[in-house]
């Protein structure tokens, strides 16, 4: 009996990460990519004698990734390295505070009493609530299918029911930072993790608080070959498994009959197949590859409100910074009013708080000697139809005169090299809706129930992954996505 076949449409991670899945199952997986590279967001840009990592630039949970190799019997330090960071991220307040991240639990809350007089005692009791959060909604709510009965039958699924109370649902993500803490430099910092998944922490609720676990618990990592190398070393092992990927490949349609997926079309020709799983934007999916089965659209689900996007300037620097590490991040003094012009004006506000990536520190060659490859991102709303070129201007300049005065260096006159990603980048490049990063918000209370689910309701044989469905965006959550399509091929087989 031949083997059954899987059609996958994009080589995002989630959808790599779903070949080899799938592969290990025994179906004969094809993979269909409209760029001429495989990654989606997680991709790659060379300019000068520059490179950077153009998309993802936090690594977290390797182990999801390391999963991938020992399913496949492989070790995965034999295609892909990594090495723990002892410093999450060094944090700059206007006023000259400045706050360094250790990835060490104590040394951290020391860290934080002393910059900002903070009890230990305050930072190691939202250290356990956030670590309580994941504890209770991570194998139910993370892991598996919000959609499947199953889920609320296990005995995992019941004990979080029993503590469903404790993951702080009814309030804002704000309000409960701003009760367990004094500093206002610290509330400051742990609102800014509503941004992981690109929400707002001012109506996003506070069970979003689990993400500093993820980072401060698990740790953050740094790939010795660069964050694109998770990509091409899943892809290695994606072709070991005999998975073929087909670049600048556009997939143009989902192919129905009597409303379950029979297969796509590719410039015109069909390509049949036992199942399909997009890991393009679910937007895109129903507009433009069923655009031709409006009834079977989640209106509800697309009409949802998405996540900010991101305006990233990739600049090459000639110069070193001893005081900057891989991470940065440089606050903004009106937090509220920086995410009142994103989500309720849509615009940029005049002093955003700014992101610095710097790969070099730890991959020497993606620099010129003596100089830095500076990734520099700002949170944006997604578009909708602004004047970006004129935002861009204005940003630039804002951005420019944040890190002059905060480094005391000009700058605007040590950039070698310049490239901008705007919204409407992001958009063309990934096919994210309206440039959103990670789909829809979660701005609401029950965001995570309303993505859209991972198999479809509607139309027999299809499946989603990646960071427009559950459980959402970023790196490990693509990943998860990926692991629960596989579940659910295998439940049904």
């Amino acid at each position: 009996m031949a083997a059954k076949k899987a059609l996958i449409i994009g080589a995002g991670i989630a959808g790599i990460a779903t070949a080899i899945r799938l592969a290990l199952k025994g179906y004969r997986v094809e993979v269909f990519e409209a760029n001429c590279y495989p990654g989606g967001k997680l991709s790659i840009l060379e300019m000068d004698e520059f490179r950077f990592d153009a998309g993802p630039s936090l690594f977290t949970m390797p182990q999801y990734v390391d999963e991938l190799f020992k399913l496949a019997g492989k070790n995965p330090e034999d295609y892909f390295k990594y090495q723990k960071l002892d410093t999450v991220c060094r944090y700059f307040y206007e006023d000259g505070t400045q706050l360094t991240a250790y990835a060490d639990a104590n040394k951290f809350a020391n860290e934080i009493s002393k910059a900002t007089g903070e009890p230990v005692e305050a930072v190691k009791k939202h250290q356990a609530n956030s670590s309580n959060i994941y504890n209770i909604t991570n194998h139910v709510f993370l892991e598996r299918s919000l959609h499947n009965i199953k889920t609320y039958l296990s005995r995992d699924a019941l004990q979080s029911v029993f503590k469903f109370a404790q993951i702080d649902a009814f309030r804002t993500m704000h309000k409960a930072n701003d009760a367990s803490f004094k500093s206002d430099y610290l509330v400051q910092f742990y609102d800014r993790y509503a941004t992981y998944n690109g929400s707002n922490p001012y109506t996003a609720p506070a069970t979003l608080n689990v993400i500093p676990h993820l980072e401060q618990h698990y740790g953050a990592y740094f790939p010795d070959d660069g964050m694109y190398s998770i990509i091409t070393s899943l892809v290695k092992l994606a072709e070991s498994l005999w998975v073929n990927f087909y670049y600048q490949s556009p997939v143009d349609e989902i192919v129905l009959k009597n409303d379950k997926a029979e297969g796509i079309k590719v410039n015109d020709k069909l390509i049949t197949g036992d199942l399909v799983v997009s890991n393009m934007d679910v937007w895109f999916t129903y507009s433009k590859l069923l655009k031709a089965h409006p009834r079977l659209h989640p209106k509800k689900t697309l009409n949802q409100e998405r996540s900010s996007s991101a305006l990233i300037f990739y600049w090459g620097i000639r110069k070193q910074f001893k005081e900057l590490d891989l991470h940065n991040v440089f606050f903004s003094t009106d937090y509220k009013a920086e995410f009142d012009h994103i989500w309720k004006k849509k615009s940029i506000f005049h002093d955003p708080t700014v992101y610095l990536n710097i790969s070099s520190k730890y991959k020497p060659d993606d620099a010129p000697e003596g100089c830095e490859n500076w990734f520099v991102m700002i949170n944006v709303p997604a578009n909708t139809g602004q004047d970006w070129d004129s935002m861009i201007i204005e940003a630039r300049f804002n951005i420019l005169r944040k890190l002059t005065r905060i480094l005391g260096e000009h700058v605007s006159d040590l950039i070698l090299c310049e490239s901008i990603l705007d919204p409407w980048g992001i958009e063309s490049k990934t096919s994210s809706y309206q440039g959103s990063l990670y789909g829809t918000s979660s701005n609401s209370k029950f965001a995570a129930f309303l993505r859209h689910p991972n198999k479809s309701p509607k139309i027999s044989n299809l499946y989603f992954c990646g960071g427009s469905v559950h459980p959402g965006g970023g790196i490990p959550l693509c990943l998860l996505s990926a692991k629960i399509v596989s579940d659910l091929v295998e439940a049904k087989s």
